[in-house]
């Protein structure tokens, strides 16, 4: 569900990169390649007309389920850490492909976030309602499909990432807890208890989880997912020196 737009939603962050940093932070992809290599194109015009010396391409999770190209998805992002710094953040969609390989019984919750759509673009062909020997055979056969480089990729996501005065998560943080000593399960699921929070966390919380018509921008958070599975929008929002803005 669509979060509600605010009118501070252009207010300004008060936070600051060092000089010559630049990050075009990425919003929840959800299986949407299309949307991802026509996005990371437009980095790159963006980057070959105003050089910088240091431009990081972060991406704030849920790179599969619910879209139809997961699979594609996660060979365009690999790609791209060949050729760009980046920065890949867990979202609680991404866990999932691990677990289910791990415990079958997982599909009868991933199947209602997406996780069919993500089976079949690796070739599978799962049902609603798979009995308990196709949910085996299903977490067999992705076992066999899943190429070795996904699985490193999955492996090496990471809950959080700080740079100057903002912090990224891919839910949110909660209020009150210390940006160090936050637990994974809050960075990846957190919602209402981070959401409706005015006070300050420390530094700026950039995020994503919770779908928003257009980029958020708070006085103490940025909002970055525009539903991009659904909307067909895939954000990016350019964050230098003391500027944040969409690309």
């Amino acid at each position: 569900m669509f979060g509600r737009l605010l009118k501070r939603r252009r207010d300004k962050p008060a936070s600051r990169l060092a000089a010559g940093i630049r990050i075009y932070a990425i919003g929840d992809i959800h299986g949407r390649a299309d949307l991802l290599s026509a996005l990371l194109k437009r980095i790159e015009s963006h980057i070959a007309a105003k050089p910088i010396v240091r431009p990081i391409i972060l991406f704030v999770g849920d790179y599969i389920d619910r879209g139809p190209a997961s699979r594609e998805v996660l060979d365009l992002l690999i790609k791209c850490a060949w050729v760009r710094e980046t920065i890949f953040l867990r979202g609680n969609h991404d866990t999932f492909i691990m677990k289910f390989l791990q415990n079958p019984d997982v599909l009868r919750d991933w199947s209602k976030l997406g996780g069919l759509e993500t089976l079949m673009s690796y070739g599978l062909k799962p049902s609603i309602g798979a009995d308990e020997a196709t949910r085996k055979k299903l977490a067999h056969d992705l076992e066999a499909k899943l190429p070795a480089s996904h699985r490193q990729f999955l492996d090496g996501l990471v809950s959080s990432f700080a740079c100057g005065g903002y912090f990224f998560a891919h839910a949110g943080v909660r209020p009150g807890i210390p940006l160090t000593k936050q637990r994974d399960d809050d960075l990846l699921w957190i919602r209402n208890e981070f959401l409706l929070h005015e006070g300050d966390f420390g530094k700026i919380i950039v995020h994503g989880h919770t779908p928003v018509r257009e980029i958020e921008i708070r006085p103490n958070r940025i909002n970055i997912d525009t539903g991009a599975y659904a909307t067909g929008r895939l954000s990016c929002l350019i964050l230098e020196g003391d500027r944040a803005e969409p690309l």
